[in-house]
């Protein structure tokens, strides 16, 4: 029989259609065929952007002989990671407690009920042929250890991923230590934390962030302005296009594993902008502002929402169209600008990635240029990296003034128009080459942390663009996503898949609701966010405060997965917990706030120990110390009101800002809220105790601070 996979959904099974492997997509059918057969599954599982499932792929499963040995001896099943995020957690955990590592391409061995017995990940061909001999042999000659082996390592998966462990609440003694364990692992001469490879590290950034606003620690802003400007600076940051590669292979950031995966902008645009709110960084803004325009211009969809990834490879060459000899900046900008450009990026005759060529590096100063010489426009999507209006952080600098300094702001913008000029040429050249593939499947948590992140910069920026892409993708997973009240996880070319929603599907939109909330002042957001986190309190509560990653009628797989660490993205634990915070201060509920404290009461005993493995629980346990801030504006004019700006930038460690008329229905914070003399007035409360209005700015700074 032919392969199963022409009708999938995922542009990753698609990718294996044509294969000689008899592939099943997941489903109890291909289980019962294994049963009818008496052989054993193949569980294999990766994503379309996944660099070495495309090198399995090539040598073995494109492989003829291969192929028969798998049809012959095996069910043969193949998994999307980013669609069946519980199947991955399951055998990943599984694949963990064998090999003490684990990765993707993920390839498992188990019984025809599921359970696995032979766990790995990438195998060579000639290994992986032997492996396919060795496993056929001992499941027709060893049975019954094969089958004890698989309940061991059922048992095991149980074990590991068990809730109702100790708790204990998330303390400001805890986090103040969590920050210090950062302090301690963070690489003071590159950045970030630990060694090669190396991953953004944006939720502990957005912890230690929050930390500074709350103890005004140095040093904990200083780790995130450092790792920040290492990472824009270095290879892993698109110089030319914007956006962030997943990882980088050395440990100064150089040269990256290629692939750009949406939830990572997503969360690094947070970072980016906030750092810039805080700090008035002007390369935090323009790296916010680029960021912001891949997520719209790269990941874009034509029924609008965002796409999951770029691939890391072109035409199976990794990095192909990113990487430049010397001999090809002269080609595509002359000599002049070729040798200017040159030294720019650090391109050199040696090169610092494979075959002489140079992943682009900005190895000069040329945001302090653009900072003495006004704003800097990024190029792309129409977003804005400074608003003049908007005075920075602590009150001490400003974000950009929009006028060219009368002095210095020639010779400045000079070489920031040349800048601009090269870019936007070598752009063009790069457009050229073949380009990566594009997991074009929207992902509905991923899309979540997007909305969230556009309508923060939204907020703290002014930008238009950004504030209407929130609400445009917030709309896509209302009314594509949300199915009979239950949330799916993913969607395509305008079809919404059959996959279930898991809970961090449900935080992570929760959360991109509650701030399209607070972006547009209309109450259909905020009822949407608490049909969700209802719905995910009932379905996935594990009842000791925790939570399971499946709904309780979801389908039953060999253990029930409850994973509480953030690692890529957050933990389902993580984002409801941030969700049910904001729900929380914007409704006026407290029992959701409860929910919250209880969540991360059960995290709390890791963070005290592992705390790189908590930085969205640490983020949320800080906007719970803070109050969080309930900040609600009254007045006409929301888009140019002064006491909204004042609010956005000041705002303490998780607060939740409201603006408009105190009429406006749904809109619990404005309710019953008069302007004072008819003047805007701003009211803040923390915990749901309230202090006096105010009418000016100064008062409100003062307020907050």
């Amino acid at each position: 029989m032919g392969n199963r996979l022409a009708d999938a959904t995922s542009p990753y099974l698609l990718q294996h259609a044509d294969n000689p492997v008899d592939w099943w997509q997941w489903s109890a059918e291909a289980f019962a065929e294994a049963k009818r057969r008496d052989v054993p599954v193949l569980i294999s599982v990766g994503y379309a952007a996944c660099h070495w499932c495309h090198v399995m792929a090539h040598e073995s499963f494109e492989d003829d002989a291969v192929g028969r040995l798998m049809n012959e001896n095996f069910v043969s099943i193949k998994v999307d990671r980013e669609e069946r995020p519980d199947v991955d957690a399951v055998y990943m955990t599984a694949t963990q407690a064998m090999t003490g590592q684990g990765g993707w391409p993920m390839t498992v061995f188990a019984t025809p009920d599921g359970q696995p017995f032979f766990c790995g990940t990438y195998f060579p061909k000639a290994n992986f042929v032997r492996l396919l001999e060795s496993v056929t042999t001992a499941w027709r000659d060893q049975r019954d250890d094969v089958v004890k082996q698989g309940a061991a390592v059922v048992e095991a998966v149980g074990g590991a991923q068990a809730v109702g462990g100790p708790t204990a609440p998330l303390t400001a003694e805890i986090l103040d230590g969590a920050a210090e364990q950062l302090a301690k692992e963070h690489d003071e001469s590159h950045g970030g934390f630990g060694g090669a490879p190396k991953f953004p590290p944006h939720m502990n950034l957005l912890f230690l962030l929050r930390h500074h606003q709350r103890t005004k620690s140095p040093e904990s802003l200083e780790i995130v302005r450092h790792t920040a400007e290492a990472m824009a600076r270095g290879g892993i940051y698109d110089q030319l296009a914007g956006g962030f590669a997943r990882y980088s292979v050395d440990a100064t950031w150089t040269v990256p594993h290629f692939e750009k995966m949406l939830y990572d902008n997503a969360l690094l645009l947070r970072v980016y902008t906030q750092l810039w709110r805080l700090t008035g960084d002007v390369l935090a803004a323009r790296v916010a502002a680029e960021t912001a325009a891949f997520l719209l211009d790269g990941l874009g969809t034509p029924e609008g929402g965002l796409a999951s990834a770029l691939d890391a490879d072109t035409n199976g060459v990794e990095g192909a169209t990113y990487a430049w000899t010397p001999d090809q900046l002269r080609e595509a900008l002359g000599d002049e600008d070729g040798a200017w450009a040159a030294d720019l990026f650090a391109v050199t005759a040696t090169g610092t990635f494979e075959h002489g060529t140079s992943v682009l590096r900005l190895a000069r100063d040329i945001d302090d240029a653009a900072a003495s010489g006004g704003g800097v426009t990024a190029s792309g999507g129409g977003v804005t990296a400074s608003r003049g209006d908007v005075t920075a952080g602590e009150g001490d600098a400003a974000a950009g003034n929009g006028q060219a300094a009368a002095t210095e702001g020639g010779a400045a913008q000079t070489i920031v128009e040349r800048w601009e000029r090269v870019r936007a040429r070598l752009r063009a050249a790069r457009d050229e080459r073949p380009q990566p593939s594009r997991d074009d499947k929207v992902v509905a948590a991923w899309n979540g942390l997007a909305v969230t992140a556009l309508a923060e910069h939204a907020m703290i920026t002014g930008d238009a663009v950004t504030a209407s892409a929130a609400t445009r993708i917030a709309g896509v997973l209302a009314d594509r996503h949300l199915v009979d009240g239950r949330l799916r996880r993913v969607s395509r070319d305008g079809v919404v898949g059959e996959p279930a929603g898991v809970l961090e599907d449900y935080g992570a939109v929760a959360e991109g609701f509650c701030a399209v909330h607070q972006l547009t002042g209309d109450g259909r957001w905020l009822d949407l966010a608490g049909e969700l986190l209802d719905t995910a309190l009932a379905r996935f509560g594990a009842g000791n405060g925790g939570f399971y990653d499946t709904a309780d009628d979801a389908e039953q797989l060999v253990t029930r997965p409850a994973d509480p660490t953030d690692n890529a993205t957050p933990s389902g634990l993580s984002a409801m917990a941030a969700a049910l915070t904001a729900y929380s201060a914007l409704r006026g509920e407290s029992r959701y706030r409860e929910a919250a404290e209880s969540a991360l009461a059960t995290i709390a005993p890791i963070a005290a120990r592992h705390a790189r493995f908590t930085g969205y629980a640490a983020a949320v346990g800080e906007a719970l110390l803070s109050g969080p801030y309930e900040i609600a504006v009254v007045t006409g004019e929301p888009v140019a009101d002064e006491l909204a700006r004042a609010a956005y930038q000041y705002a303490p460690p998780g607060a939740v800002v409201v603006v408009g008329a105190s009429d406006q229905a749904g809109v619990p914070l404005l309710a019953d809220r008069p302007m004072l003399g008819g003047r805007p007035t701003a009211y803040v409360c923390r915990g749901f105790v309230c202090d006096r209005p105010v009418t000016t700015t100064g008062e409100l700074v003062a307020q907050l601070r």
